[in-house]
């Protein structure tokens, strides 16, 4: 009676979290369309990278099926957008993303796989290698305090997309149910985080869906003087890091996606939401007259 319950959780766990795995496709759709990852950052992929090869390991080790196969195709994809944010990206951003990618996947978690595999047996191996899995689960789930806090001080919800939010946080629930139907606390105790900040950004997006109009855009803007819009760089928003699909990745690529949304709202002459920096540059000078 278990067993069919347990496997047709982990399907549905499954699709979800593959559906997770394919939001970015409109970032890399767009560097593919421009020839230019423009202000995208690499560190999130690189992140969910090692996360699904962590999860990915576990998953070998307990020869879980389910973990198995969604952590694959986490692999699979993340490795993939890594390689379009390369071909596309300037030579400064894709040094560091070789450097970040040789350190966190080669690296990191090289070392951890070559201490278990030598030094550690049995049961433990498989304790400690959950326990890593959980602990950066638990880590990047942090993630979301920052999308949390711009919400709240912008009073706008315009780049924290409702549906994305509601199939992470249906996509936690599912995997905390498949965590405690196999009696496995490292899969189940990240998605109570996962669940928790899911349900507050949903909670967020009823309270403040009707955004605030930016007034820090001046009139000469809106009456469509020549704009050069330069978007800060927000070190808490680019640090945002995703987790393994096999447990609930939160919304770790919206930081991405609301820089080229501001620039595609401000190039259509539309008004962006208040906390987004925009530059605009003085008119320029009288011309002067010559006696």
């Amino acid at each position: 009676m278990v067993q069919p319950l347990v496997f047709a959780v982990g399907i549905v766990g499954n699709i979800l979290s593959f559906l997770v795995i394919l939001a970015p496709v409109p970032t890399f759709y767009r560097v593919y369309r421009k020839k230019s990852t423009e202000s995208f950052r690499s560190a999130p992929y690189a992140a969910a990278l090692l996360s699904a090869t962590l999860w990915l390991y576990y998953a070998l080790l307990t020869s879980d099926l389910l973990l198995l196969s969604i952590n694959s195709l986490g692999c699979l994809v993340e490795s993939l957008y890594l390689t379009i944010f390369l071909l596309y990206a300037p030579k400064k951003s894709m040094v560091f993303t070789v450097k970040l990618v040789c350190a966190m996947n080669l690296g990191l978690f090289g070392a951890m796989v070559a201490v278990l595999q030598l030094c550690v047996k049995g049961e433990r191996r498989v304790t400690l290698a959950g326990g890593i899995g959980a602990s950066f689960a638990l880590a990047v789930f942090v993630a979301p305090l920052t999308i949390i806090r711009q919400v709240m001080r912008t009073k706008s919800v315009e780049f924290m997309p409702f549906w994305l939010s509601f199939f992470l946080t249906l996509s936690a629930v599912v995997w905390f149910l498949y965590g405690l139907l196999i009696k496995d606390f490292f899969v189940a105790t990240p998605n109570v985080l996962g669940l928790l900040f899911g349900v507050a950004q949903m909670v967020l997006y009823v309270v403040y869906k009707n955004p605030r109009k930016n007034a820090a855009v001046s009139e000469e803007a809106a009456a469509g003087q020549a704009q050069q819009v330069e978007l800060k760089d927000q070190q808490h928003l680019q640090l945002q890091l995703q987790a393994s699909p096999a447990v609930a990745p939160l919304d770790t690529h919206a930081d991405l996606e609301a820089a080229a949304a501001a620039a595609d709202l401000l190039q259509a002459g539309r008004p962006v939401p208040a906390g987004v920096a925009v530059d605009i540059p003085p008119p320029p000078p009288p011309p002067v007259e010559v006696a």
